[in-house]
């Protein structure tokens, strides 16, 4: 008896030496069972021993990281969390070959790349494909890139995915056809962010309904930043599956979105109505609608 409470206090004291030392780099730790199993820290001062530290722990499922340190090499110094089932990140400066590396992490279920290398020219999104070794992946979240339709046609190649978000991204029209390639059950799609003094049309519009109209495995889909009417209801009609709808940050009149619903009686439908001065911000001013 006296053998296993020294052994249970051995345990207890030598996890909370080791959640110390991910807390001394800044980052919220999550425990189950003993284990630590969550971490979100901001990677930015981390230095090649830190990864090291936060790459030694195992049990990690849940990893949200930051940072313009997180590069192909310091990726490398992370594969031993194999145990990784979501994983979110902001900033990281990972080129198309650095993504790679992401075939260390078989169990992931979900990914999260918000801001992922902007403005650089090592990576155009084409490494993205590396993901589709990824057997478990079901979740992805692409936004707020300078990468365009290069990302989308690897992403279209992901066929595990069942849950696909994008927004702010460099991709055009012709960009989104890949997604027609994909069984998924829920979509977010948002408009493209145009660089200033660069012509940029639309990549998200009333057009590219006919080809959302093609997933027919569609239940949750969420249309934003974009100038919409009634005139996308036959394509709405056209998804047999389709039990809910979300339109946000999109022009649109009330009297159109209430024809929605009559049109979509078995699909709850949710809409926050822009006021003048958010269109004109938002859809005039930043996106250039």
């Amino acid at each position: 008896m006296k053998t296993l409470l020294s052994l249970l206090f051995s345990a207890v004291v030598t996890f909370a030496a080791d959640a110390e030392a991910l807390r001394k780099l800044g980052a919220k730790v999550t425990e189950t069972a003993g284990m630590i199993t969550q971490v979100n820290v901001k990677c930015d001062g981390f230095t090649e021993a830190d990864f090291r530290t936060l790459g030694s722990f195992t049990t990690i499922k849940d990893l949200t990281i930051s940072g313009k340190t997180i590069t192909d090499d310091t990726l490398t110094l992370l594969t031993g969390l194999t145990e990784l089932e979501r994983l979110s990140s902001d900033g990281v400066q990972l080129t198309d070959a650095g993504f790679r590396h992401f075939a260390a992490f078989q169990k992931l279920k979900s990914i999260s790349f918000f801001h992922p290398a902007f403005r650089s020219k090592e990576f155009t999104g084409s490494g993205l494909v590396h993901l589709k070794a990824l057997p478990k992946l079901e979740r992805l979240t692409f936004a707020g890139s300078t990468a365009g339709d290069a990302a989308m046609e690897s992403i279209g190649q992901i066929t595990p995915l069942k849950e696909f978000r994008t927004w702010h991204t460099a991709q055009t029209q012709a960009g989104n056809a890949p997604l027609a390639k994909l069984s998924l059950t829920s979509l977010r799609i948002g408009q493209r962010l145009p660089e200033w003094g660069k012509e940029a049309p639309a990549s998200f519009d009333e057009t590219t309904m006919s080809l959302i109209a093609q997933i027919k495995t569609l239940e949750a889909l969420e249309l934003t930043e974009a100038r919409l009417s009634a005139k996308i209801i036959p394509h709405l009609q056209a998804l047999p599956n389709l039990s809910k709808l979300k339109i946000e940050t999109v022009d649109i009149s009330q009297s159109d979105v209430e024809a929605i619903r009559v049109a979509l009686p078995n699909c709850k439908v949710d809409f926050k109505p822009m006021t003048d001065a958010e269109k004109e911000s938002l859809l005039v001013k930043k996106l250039r609608l």
